[in-house]
């Protein structure tokens, strides 16, 4: 998606200008923003594929209008990358939590801004059904998720998974290896208006591990103590 539209919402007039420079660099067409407010608006009202938020701004914090942004019907689909110099696991769980689909601190190199924002890109697209031969069927070990038809088998003998169970297991398996808070697990499978708590999410994933774990032993799932889970396929 080098043609992607990104708004990239940051007050610093130097950061804004190297920043944007990168990304148009790479083919991506970008919109500016001085302030979170200006930012917010025009996340609503012009089609986005990505937003790229620092996190201090003169107005609002950039975590306030991360939460903005996924909260409102109109933006909560955008995914957004948090650019900002605290480079501390406590400021990065904090990003996360609060609805950030990845965290990238300052000073940030050309190929690691790229490599992270064409993840999050690539992420999306397979999130709302962009065809991708390698991810119609999932396989690792004796585990089989047939994306398409909604099926899951084990061994050859079909699994049965309620909806939201399917649903966790295969955006799980679709990023192998890679940490989702709780809340984003909740915000993307159940939808940021439901009213269910954190606790929703550790009983599905519960559910998935006996069911999974009890055809070949090995368990799919790493429990990230204070953050999340993980979805690790089989050896």
């Amino acid at each position: 998606m080098s043609n992607a539209k990104i708004l990239l919402i940051e007050d610093n007039p130097l950061q804004a200008k190297q920043t944007q420079a990168v990304m148009e660099s790479a083919g991506y067409n970008v919109i500016l923003a001085e302030n979170g407010g200006s930012g917010f608006r025009v996340a609503k009202t012009q089609p986005i594929d990505l937003v790229l938020l620092d996190v201090v701004l003169p107005d609002f914090s950039g975590a306030q209008i991360c939460q903005w942004l996924k909260r409102d019907e109109a933006t909560r689909a955008i995914p957004v990358i948090m650019l900002t110099s605290k480079n501390s696991v406590e400021d990065k769980v904090a990003g996360l939590q609060i609805g950030a689909d990845d965290y990238v601190p300052k000073p940030f190199s050309r190929p690691e801004l790229l490599a992270r924002v064409e993840a999050v890109l690539r992420r999306e697209a397979r999130m709302v059904g962009e065809p991708s031969e390698d991810r119609e069927v999932i396989r690792t070990g004796s585990l089989e998720i047939d994306v398409a038809r909604r099926e899951v088998s084990m061994s050859g003998t079909a699994l049965s998974l309620t909806t939201r169970e399917f649903d966790l297991l295969t955006f799980l398996a679709a990023h192998p290896g890679q940490i989702f808070t709780r809340h984003q697990l909740l915000s993307r499978i159940w939808g940021f208006d439901y009213d269910g708590t954190d606790r929703t999410v550790d009983v599905h994933v519960s559910w998935l591990r006996t069911k999974l774990r009890g055809v070949d032993g090995h368990d799919y799932f790493r429990t990230v103590r204070g953050v999340g889970y993980a979805f690790r396929p089989h050896p």
